[in-house]
């Protein structure tokens, strides 16, 4: 049930010099008269969180210690005079901050699973764009949410579409959920193409501007993958009732396909600031965030299935989603470490779902962990990635150009 919400919207955006920060920042700057900003949170760039704080004025940063607390104090000068977080802690006290109503968690990777679930702890509205939370936390994230009270609306553009699809909706009337991929930019490269691309054309995503393990995750396509648990999580269906469509625009961002075989979709021109504003809008709708889509301005639309035999981390995602428990988050910590290995010539991008197979062939997972059984899968699951990648360098002692 949506909370009735009354003067301006208390907002903390964590991982706020990321993508999705900078654009939720934009979004707040739109909307003065609606939305506060309360709390900020970055890991490395403390001049560009001063930049931020000396703008919008919040009554707390978090950040780490050292190098990225000297640049912020450094760069802010005398210009804000709120408090500084810093410790294990930071994250988890920001998302908390009295007078927050919505936490947009922007972090990228496992850093941001604390604070996705201390801000349903505290009943608070969790505008979800960490998708490790839920890939590697889904079952005590949706049980920590029904506990306390909280919210949570996705920021993904895919679940966001869905979520649309579904207001008023009886669970009985849906058959299928549809999420659908750009493919990424190399959708149509063979086999031996795929085995020599860089990571610079890995990074060239065709559609979305994104952070680098994102966009290589796209073209990969784990993030599609991820993504697809996600959804398992969010909206309650088997991997079984839930698809993935190939499709280039990326203007139908998802579909819900109802018992009578009607398909149900949301369009919108690709720019996350729409499902970020309507995550904090919820249930009302502002003016537009992003240009109208006029489709007749627009090119034929195409839908094609998925080639997972090209694209295994499809169905390394759903075999990881199968086997449940602590299985996903050693999936998204061993992506973690292909990704950067990748990104630093080390390995070859087929190695990236070679590595994945390898690593969760020798996990034996834990049915229903706790939080602490699903952070020490991560913490083991990112040695036994980094012992692929020697193995793998080892073959391919050249990989960067």
């Amino acid at each position: 049930m949506a909370k009735a919400r009354r003067g301006r919207i208390g907002l903390v955006v964590l991982g706020s010099t990321g993508t999705i920060g900078r654009l939720t920042l934009e979004v707040a700057k739109r909307h003065p008269e609606r939305i506060r900003v309360v709390g900020l949170s970055a890991h490395r760039q403390g001049s560009r969180l001063a930049r931020q704080a000396t703008e919008h004025h919040p009554e707390v940063v978090a950040l780490p210690d050292g190098e990225p607390l000297r640049g912020f104090r450094s760069a802010v000068g005398a210009r804000w005079g709120g408090e500084i977080l810093t410790g294990p802690d930071a994250l988890t006290r920001a998302a908390t901050w009295p007078g927050a109503a919505v936490v947009v968690n922007g972090i990228v990777g496992a850093a941001g699973l604390s604070p996705s679930l201390a801000t349903l702890a505290a009943g608070r509205r969790l505008a979800l764009a960490n998708k490790e939370s839920l890939v590697m936390a889904g079952e005590l994230l949706i049980a920590t949410r029904d506990a306390h009270g909280g919210e949570l609306i996705p920021v993904d553009s895919e679940h966001s579409a869905i979520h649309q699809c579904l207001a008023g909706r009886a669970p009985g009337e849906l058959e299928r959920i549809i999420l659908t991929a750009s493919g990424g930019p190399f959708r149509t490269l063979d086999a031996e193409a795929l085995s020599k691309v860089t990571p610079e054309e890995a990074l060239a995503h065709p559609t979305w501007n994104m952070g680098p393990r994102i966009t290589v995750d796209s073209a990969t396509m784990l993030n599609k993958g991820m993504e697809l648990i996600e959804a398992h999580w969010l909206f309650g269906l088997p991997m079984e009732r839930l698809a993935v469509w190939i499709h280039p625009e990326s203007i139908v961002h998802g579909l819900i396909e109802m018992r009578d075989g009607s398909l149900l979709a949301q369009l919108s021109c690709p720019d996350m600031r729409l499902p970020i504003q309507l995550a904090i809008s919820h249930p009302e709708r502002w003016e537009p965030a992003v240009p109208r889509c006029d489709l007749t301005s627009l090119d034929p639309l195409t839908f094609h299935a998925p080639d997972v035999e090209r694209f295994p981390c499809l169905s390394l995602a759903r075999q990881a989603a199968r086997a449940g428990g602590t299985a996903p988050a050693v999936l998204n910590a061993a992506d973690e470490v292909l990704v950067a290995a990748f990104l630093a010539g080390r390995i070859s991008f087929p190695d990236i779902p070679m590595g994945l197979t390898d690593v969760l062939s020798d996990h034996t997972p834990t049915a229903d962990p706790t939080l602490e059984e699903i952070l020490a899968a991560d913490a083991t699951a990112r040695p036994a990635a980094e012992q692929y990648v020697r193995r793998a360098g080892s073959r391919h002692p050249r990989r960067s150009g």
